[in-house]
């Protein structure tokens, strides 16, 4: 589509990063206002944001890594540090894994409480992925299979191709609109029941169930090198993982809400 929003020379910006970057600022946008909301402090909430997306963002690349490492990486050691692995989304299981971790480690430390503080993390995680998808789908990344639906799309631009590796020509599932549009709802629904009483772990339960269940069902329309285990992917065992430790969070939320 458009993986650069205009160069100058062999300058570019991509699309993708700069969709990133506003995806970020919005997610902490979300996130201040209803951490503000709940008496916590703006810039440690603002400062959490920012971790999570570094850490989000290597967790993901490490991710794709290790699960492209047997079927492309293992014999091309250089295209690690390439500008199409800069420029690919990666994993975003394997980023949620290490931002949580980071996370944990950054509100331990700060003595903000982690569930609390999880949920109000939760609309905004929502809403910043869901831009992001917007930038894989005009970068080109993670691309789908082929398609034979009224609603496929076809790459055409050189650049995609080059930067990325997405075919051109054929027609496919457009796997990022798929994402992007089902982030942009759980957004809304999250946004909705922050308002609503319940107890901590509600929100970031209920972010985890939703979308690990999209996610699980858009990689069966997904083109990518992972390998199978047991029928699935690598990343719809992840989701399942993330779907019971949502609902795990979730539950306990309701216990807490009734005690």
């Amino acid at each position: 589509m458009f993986p650069k929003l205009f160069s100058f020379g062999d300058f570019f910006l991509p699309a993708y990063g700069a969709l990133v970057a506003l995806g970020v600022l919005a997610g902490m946008k979300i996130s201040t206002t209803l951490g503000v909301r709940r008496g916590m402090d703006a810039e440690k909430i603002s400062n959490l944001v920012v971790v999570c997306a570094l850490s989000g963002l290597a967790g993901a690349k490490l991710a794709m890594i290790w699960f492209d490492w047997e079927s492309h990486y293992s014999r091309n050691i250089g295209d690690i540090f390439s500008l199409s692995t800069l420029q690919a989304a990666g994993v975003f299981q394997g980023g949620l894994v290490l931002a949580i971790g980071v996370a944990w480690w950054y509100m331990k430390k700060h003595g903000l409480p982690f569930l609390e503080t999880a949920d109000v993390l939760a609309p905004g995680i929502a809403l910043a992925h869901g831009i992001g998808r917007i930038g894989c789908f005009a970068a080109g990344c993670c691309w789908g299979a082929v398609c034979d639906r009224p609603w496929a799309v076809t790459f055409r631009n050189p650049d995609a191709a080059a930067l990325t590796g997405v075919p051109l020509g054929i027609p496919l599932h457009p796997t990022q609109i798929y994402e992007a549009a089902a982030e942009f709802l759980i957004f809304g629904m999250l946004w909705q029941r922050a308002n609503w009483k319940q107890g901590p772990g509600a929100q970031i339960g209920f972010y985890l169930v939703t979308y690990s269940v999209v996610r699980f069902g858009v990689e069966f329309v997904r083109s990518h090198a992972q390998g199978l285990v047991l029928g699935l992917s690598l990343t719809q065992w992840m989701s399942a993982a993330f779907v019971g430790l949502g609902l795990l969070f979730w539950r306990r939320s309701h216990t807490t809400a009734a005690a």
